[in-house]
């Protein structure tokens, strides 16, 4: 008799993502200025690719600052994100991105959107890929008007 293999539901592992909360914390107060303010752009050029982080929003525990590719013609295509800073706990989540308003803890599988379960993880993960990306080989540049 064929034994059935019973799947385990999918549980966020909160210590990993607190952790890639803060490597991206640390990470991205790197790239921005030390006092941030609302409008403020930083552009980085990093393998023929431009970046940029804009602060959008700054009040006395957080910051919320736009990140997105600013080529005219993306090979790879950075999505949009959005990522707010938590200054008291000294981490960084992606809030939204290009496809998503809101990115929940998980989401169940499958779905109208083809998300997958750990769809935040990935997010963050890739939003760490980016920064190191851009802190070892990023070049500061003038900000673009896009």
């Amino acid at each position: 008799m064929a034994q059935v293999a019973i799947k385990k539901p999918y549980h966020v592992d909160l210590a990993d993502l607190m952790r890639t909360y803060e490597t991206n914390y640390a990470k991205l107060n790197a790239l921005l200025p030390n006092q941030p303010s609302v409008g403020e752009v930083r552009c980085y050029q990093a393998a023929y690719l431009t970046y940029q982080v804009q602060v959008v929003e700054v009040t006395k525990y957080t910051t919320l600052v736009d990140i997105c590719q600013s080529d005219d013609v993306p090979v790879f295509p950075l999505p949009t994100m959005s990522v707010r800073l938590y200054h008291d706990a000294r981490v960084a989540e992606v809030t939204s991105c290009e496809h998503l308003k809101r990115v929940d803890a998980r989401y169940d599988y499958p779905n109208d959107k083809m998300l997958q379960q750990d769809e935040k993880v990935q997010l963050n993960r890739f939003l760490g890929d980016w920064l190191s990306f851009c802190l070892k080989l990023g070049i500061s540049r003038t900000p673009l008007n896009i």
